[in-house]
């Protein structure tokens, strides 16, 4: 039997379906950069071994799973390559592996993580499911029915796949480092589209998704008239939202969920759709609903003495002012504060005059320095750019990240997906 050996085996997507494979009772082991990074927590406590990267990790009897970060030259894959050992890129594994199950993704530019986590959440209270989120989870079950997973547009990954159903939760300009306009990324959707299955759960409230052209039924979600699947009489608390569904006009059910925002009311109402189209019972969609715990890095919120402070993934305008209203909801009276540290020069370059409005929805902001990436070491612009557009913003670095205590009773937004959780474990060590 094969030992799966993944190339860069702490990736989101890598580490989750590393876990998926080793739940199923395959045997797994994965190599990596050794810094320390969230997604090995999960991979540790399955005791996965993880080795730093070398060549002589590579031998007979391996199956290697290459992440998508790591070109053909990288020294394991040239390794393999030269012992004729069969290497497999990620999505045309999780393409392959698919095809046993009902699979569904989820895939959006905004809010595939979040939905993901939900739909897998609700639907294995119905019937056995495995899944793949993007924040590093996954869950292999043996007699599973569905397989739920996240299917990211980034270089067009998502067409490695054929699902049965596709969610589709908007579509928006992000990767300008690859995309070369809004149009571009509508491309790339409207191939996806054309190779699902079954059917579309789409957000009607998005303008792109409505001109979505398929092979298959499209059911739409929204706040609009006009959606197969509306959400009215909303009512919003700092406890959470509930809300009624109405399909064709005809009222459902009443949903509560323990989540804040519009974009978590969307979230809901794409997995009550597929639920619904799947025949799963309402009072088993109300019951998982009320039980779920959110996903990593996704408003994960702790508090510190007199603060609150929040996690979160948020690295686009859309995503800063979907998170800062969602904290608006929950703590209305409190001070919130914008600890923001951009993705990427392209992404900061590109929305620069974006990230700026976004941000000023909070009642203070600091900024930490652009995080390049493995492409992308520099660029054409600073951390003072952006800071020059949003008023009373401030730079903070870890010799400075102390000035936060200043804010009583505040509730500190760290956002971004780069390293921001060093500033914020460094923060919290100046409290102890």
């Amino acid at each position: 039997m094969t030992v799966y050996h993944f190339v860069g085996i702490k990736g989101t997507g890598m580490s989750a379906l590393a876990q998926i494979l080793h739940d199923m009772d395959f045997q797994v082991q994965g190599s990596d950069i050794e810094k320390k990074i969230f997604t090995q927590k999960a991979l540790e406590d399955r005791n996965i071994p993880i080795h730093p990267f070398s060549k002589d990790n590579i031998h007979e009897g391996l199956t290697i799973i290459a992440g998508n970060a790591f070109p053909d030259t990288h020294e394991e894959i040239e390794a393999a390559k030269e012992q004729g050992l069969e290497v497999i890129r990620y999505h045309r594994f999780l393409g392959d592996f698919m095809k046993q199950y009902t699979s569904v993704a989820v895939t959006g530019a905004h809010g595939k993580t979040s939905t993901t986590g939900m739909l897998s959440h609700v639907i294995q209270g119905a019937r056995p499911t495995s899944y793949l989120i993007g924040d590093g989870t996954g869950k292999g079950t043996a007699d599973s029915q569905y397989f739920a997973f996240e299917a990211c547009e980034y270089r067009r990954h998502f067409l490695s796949y054929h699902p049965d159903y596709a969610i589709m939760t908007n579509i928006d300009f992000d990767h300008p480092d690859y995309f070369a306009n809004v149009d571009d990324v509508f491309s790339a959707f409207q191939e996806m589209a054309l190779q699902v299955q079954k059917g579309i759960i789409a957000c009607g409230d998005d303008e792109h998704l409505q001109k979505i052209q398929a092979k298959v039924p499209v059911l739409y979600y929204g706040f609009r008239e006009g959606n197969d699947f509306q959400a009215r009489n909303v009512e919003k608390t700092t406890e959470g939202t509930t809300f009624d569904v109405f399909v064709r006009n005809t009222f459902y059910a009443t949903f509560y969920i323990p989540g804040y925002g519009d974009h978590n009311i969307l979230n809901a109402l794409s997995v009550i759709a597929l639920c619904h189209y799947e025949q799963i019972d309402s009072e088993i969609i109300q019951e998982r609903f009320k039980s779920y715990e959110g996903v990593k890095r996704r408003f994960s919120e702790k508090v510190l003495g007199s603060q609150v402070i929040i996690d979160d993934y948020a690295h686009h305008p859309t995503e800063i002012q979907a998170t800062i209203s969602a904290a608006r909801q929950k703590y209305p009276d409190r001070e919130i504060i914008a600890v923001f540290q951009p993705h990427t020069f392209t992404r900061t370059q590109t929305f620069l005059g974006e990230f700026a409005e976004s941000l000023q929805s909070a009642d203070k902001v600091y900024l930490c320095d652009i995080f390049g990436s493995a492409r992308e070491k520099q660029g054409n612009l600073s951390i003072e750019d952006l800071r020059s557009k949003i008023e009373g913003a401030e730079l903070i670095s870890e010799e400075s990240i102390e000035k936060l205590s200043k804010h009583e009773k505040g509730v500190l937004i760290f956002m971004g997906a780069g390293d921001i959780q060093k500033f914020e474990e460094l923060y919290q060590k100046t409290l102890v």
